[in-house]
């Protein structure tokens, strides 16, 4: 097809009345085009949006041309936001920079014949009606779909009366939709299909899809896990181009030093899971005739193996993050380089980013250096390793040399100063158990154990904090834009709630507006079973740490520049910065163009949510598949939410989230405070709220909507499943999240 050809049928698509904004991809479905031709679509529209005929929208949608500017422009008397479909067919619309903390209070109640086509996760105009009298509830018309969320679902192939429909996953609709292709596809009911939403249902239409993927039966292995990539849109295989880039780069790399410092006899070593397959960051640390410390944290030179603007680039920034799921990894780059050419393996001569930081002897930084490197890893431990041998040197050092064995006592020393001194100084952390579900051959959920945050974590930890740190500052004496980290401070209001909320556990506490405050609650709370109800708080209360340029400081961390360098192999952003670096190392200024970050930062933070929201679906999946076949079986947990209709609990050992309906909790009769976020009996005492402990037993399970149903057996005074070693969870410096195999690491 000529590009002439294919920009007409683009833009007659694009410009036809009926025309909702989606991304180049269903543009490519809509238009009947093979799947190969999806890059070329997507190459298509950037030149037709670089020529002004047409737009981008948010996420990547495509827009009419001018239409972006019109959308940015809050229309009178309409509100925007983000659409929920309940299982009963209304929903709900939260407007758009409410807090996440909020509650529901600020959701607007749609009807069931108010929701037009809108489906959940879409973004939607409402207009607001007047409420029904005595129901304090805002209500809502939708008028505008302004962006779709997907056209892609993934369900249940059903037969009713000779004709086909699929069930959705998740609740999405409220009833099944059509689709007329099972048959030439050669699915059979019951399986597990791929729909494109052709016409999304509405109260008075059923809406029409057709299949473009069988995935196969529910139960067989993979199939849970390939039915949340499609649904989350994930990518599963490299393009042609961008393996081809990636093989030209492993043809270049000779080993030779160049122009780089050669560490290669340096004493370096790296600390990872002990299932991790890349090694992006190692450590060398030396002290200094002053009694200073010199601190070497040197990266893997991604940026050395993806040249900018090739077709490697190109796919690793729309990835823009690896994604870690319970059975599998998607790369954000192929394996060539992720676990072969970038990786610090160990005896291998590798290209690093090196970053020397000097520290006095009470912790304070003085100074840093950088430098393009070579380097070799001496030992690859760990971090079980690493706490073997500090609880008991005399037994690990046979096995170590000299050089290494210093090495991993100077660690631990400086570690733990640095870490003494950073909270000191207002860094918080809240601790809750980390939990990673052990899987058969089959992917199927068989068990589940707490990860200890070690002391073999807290250095690595601290090291790299340091690092970013360190990277973060060096930009911004320069008086660069770069591309930062940003957890920007709570909302006032909120942490006036939180405070209320604290003192009405008995806790005595000043404002929690002050940082400080905030920090000594949580730590006065360590031994106390109220901590559950203050983590949780504190946690709901913070906003999403984000990229972008916009200097905001990170809240949490108590840092006011910070930046993602540690982890180039699965994280686009720290690419971002070591491309920076590598044109100042050369004497020039690097582009730093302000808007341009924005962009960047925006999609890696979606990319990044998208993620994380991913894994927790599917580790969510296949937690209700293991638990599907226990039925009464009891559980420890948490109360993680409080509704009129119920407690959102979540269990300790395995960390599965149900609902314990309002109307099972049969000793008495509950009302619901919105404020408090309580639901209280009328006999004394008899209260629930945020982080309280209960033993429950499971009651219903149903894979197919995510739903999970728990019956309330006792409170508890404390659980007997949550050991002392715990690990931080609010502001994350470090990437690692709950329950991934192989495991993520560091920050």
């Amino acid at each position: 097809m000529s590009d002439e050809s294919l920009e007409t049928r683009i833009l007659e698509h694009v410009m036809s009345p009926d025309y909702q904004p989606v991304k180049p991809r269903v543009i490519a479905r809509k238009l009947e085009l093979p799947p190969e031709l999806d890059r070329e679509v997507r190459r298509t529209i950037k030149s037709l949006v670089r020529k002004g005929q047409l737009d981008w929208g948010r996420k990547r949608v495509v827009l009419p041309p001018g239409a972006a500017a019109k959308l940015a422009r809050s229309d009178r008397g309409l509100i925007t936001g983000e659409f929920r479909r309940a299982a009963a067919g209304y929903g709900f619309v939260r407007p758009s920079g409410t807090p996440a903390a909020a509650g529901r209070n600020e959701d607007i109640y749609i009807p069931l014949r108010r929701t037009s086509d809108a489906a959940s996760g879409d973004t939607v105009r409402v207009r607001l009606r007047r409420g029904r009298p005595g129901d304090p509830r805002k209500r809502g018309t939708v008028v505008e779909v302004v962006e779709r969320d997907t056209q892609q679902f993934v369900g249940i192939l059903l037969e009713r009366g000779g004709e086909t429909y699929v069930q959705i996953d998740g609740g999405i609709f409220a009833e099944p939709i059509p689709v007329s292709d099972a048959a030439a596809r050669q699915a059979g009911e019951g399986d597990k299909v791929v729909v494109e939403m052709l016409h999304f249902p509405t109260h008075f239409h059923p809406g029409e899809g057709v299949i473009r993927e069988v995935l196969g039966p529910p139960g067989a292995p993979g199939v849970d896990t390939l039915s949340i990539i499609r649904e989350f849109g994930l990518p599963e295989h490299f393009s042609r181009e961008a393996l081809d880039t990636a093989r030209a780069q492993a043809a270049l790399f000779d080993e030779s030093l160049g122009d780089r410092l050669d560490l290669t006899g340096a004493t370096i070593v790296t600390i990872d899971p002990r299932d991790a397959r890349d090694f992006d960051d190692a450590i060398s640390l030396d002290r200094l005739e002053n009694g200073h410390w010199r601190l070497g944290v040197h990266i893997a030179d991604v940026a050395h193996f993806v040249p900018p603007g090739s077709p490697l680039d190109d796919e690793a920034r729309e990835r823009g993050t690896s994604v870690y799921l319970p059975d599998r990894v998607l790369p954000m780059l192929p394996e060539l380089i992720s676990n072969g050419l970038a990786s610090l393996q160990p005896g291998k001569l590798r290209y690093a980013q090196s970053v020397f930081i000097e520290f006095t002897a009470e912790g304070a930084r003085v100074g840093a250096e950088f430098a393009r490197s070579a380097i070799v890893n001496q030992r690859r431990f760990s971090y079980e390793e690493v706490d073997e041998f500090l609880n008991d040197p005399r037994r690990g050092r046979a096995d170590l040399s000299t050089g290494v064995f210093a090495l991993l006592g100077r660690m631990r020393e400086l570690a733990l100063l640095l870490r003494r001194r950073r909270l000191d100084q207002g860094a918080i952390e809240l601790n809750l158990p980390e939990i990673k579900i052990e899987l058969d051959q089959r992917g199927r959920v068989q068990g589940a154990h707490v990860v200890a945050h070690t002391l073999s974590h807290q250095i690595i930890e601290e090291f790299m904090l340091a690092a970013n740190e360190a990277v973060a500052e060096h930009m911004q004496d320069h008086e660069l834009n770069f591309l930062r980290r940003v957890h920007e401070p709570p909302d006032p209001r909120k942490l006036r709630a939180l405070t209320e909320f604290v003192r009405e556990l008995g806790i005595e506490s000043e404002s929690l507006e002050n940082r400080f405050e905030i920090k000594r609650v949580v730590e006065a709370m360590r031994e106390d079973p109220r901590r559950f109800a203050v983590h949780y708080a504190v946690l709901r209360s913070f906003q999403k740490a984000v990229y972008g340029p916009q200097n905001e400081g990170h809240y949490a961390l108590n840092s006011r520049h910070y930046c993602h360098f540690t982890s180039p192999i699965r994280r686009y952003p720290d690419l971002v910065i070591h491309r920076m670096l590598d044109r100042m190392a050369q004497g020039k200024r690097p582009p730093d163009d302000f808007d341009q970050l924005a962009v960047i930062g925006n999609h890696c933070s979606d990319r990044e949510q998208r993620a994380e929201a991913a894994e927790r679906e599917l580790i969510k999946v296949k937690l209700l598949s293991f638990l599907s076949t226990r039925i009464g079986q009891r559980m420890e947990a948490v109360v993680t939410g409080v509704e009129k209709f119920g407690l959102f609990v979540q269990g300790i050992e395995l960390p599965a989230e149900g609902l314990v309906r309002v109307e099972t909790l049969a000793d008495d009769y509950y009302r619901f405070d919105s404020s408090a976020h309580t639901l209280t009996g009328y006999r004394q005492g008899n209260t629930y709220r945020l982080g309280d402990l209960l033993l429950v037993e499971i009651a219903f399970v149903d894979v197919d909507s995510r739903q999970l149903d728990f019956r309330l057996v006792q409170r508890l005074k404390e659980v007997s499943g949550i050991p002392k070693l715990t690990r931080r969870t609010s502001g994350k410096p470090r990437a690692s999240r709950k329950n991934t195999a192989p495991r993520r690491k560091k920050s």
